[in-house]
């Protein structure tokens, strides 16, 4: 059976809030066995990322790399098995510009199967990276 769109909004912010207090077991729990999430080439973070725990792995990856104080979720857009949510990432040094992105999410069974960002400047993102390698380097 098909979600609705309020299903999948509501699954949408679920998730968010699973992974923003690591609750990676509750998280697992709402991903196909066969999940992905697609980094693009151009960041830092490139690659696929695999099965139930691959957003743990990938959180844990990009925590690792940059110093982020903050996630603004702007808005989630549902249109028949996908979702996009617009949003940002704020980082701890005040000079650096938000790494804004759109991840879009596609469903099928009643769980996520693919998250795929999509950073409308990636330099924004490479420039905390370098700041944060920086500051360890200092």
């Amino acid at each position: 059976m098909a979600m609705t769109p309020q299903q999948i909004e509501q699954f949408v912010d679920d998730l968010y809030g699973a992974t923003a207090v690591g609750d990676w077991d509750k998280a697992a729990g709402m991903l196909t066995d066969d999940f992905f999430i697609t980094e693009a080439d151009p960041m830092p973070m490139a690659g696929v990322y695999r099965g139930k725990y691959a957003l743990r792995d990938l959180f844990t990856e990009v925590m690792g790399m940059v110093d982020v104080v903050g996630l603004d979720r702007v808005q989630t857009t549902v249109g028949g098995d996908y979702a996009v949510t617009i949003l940002s990432f704020r980082f701890a040094d005040p000079a650096l510009a938000p790494a804004e992105l759109c991840e879009m999410f596609r469903f099928r069974d009643g769980k996520c199967c693919e998250i795929r960002p999509y950073y409308f400047d990636p330099a924004q993102f490479i420039a905390a990276v370098a700041a944060k390698q920086a500051a360890a380097g200092a």
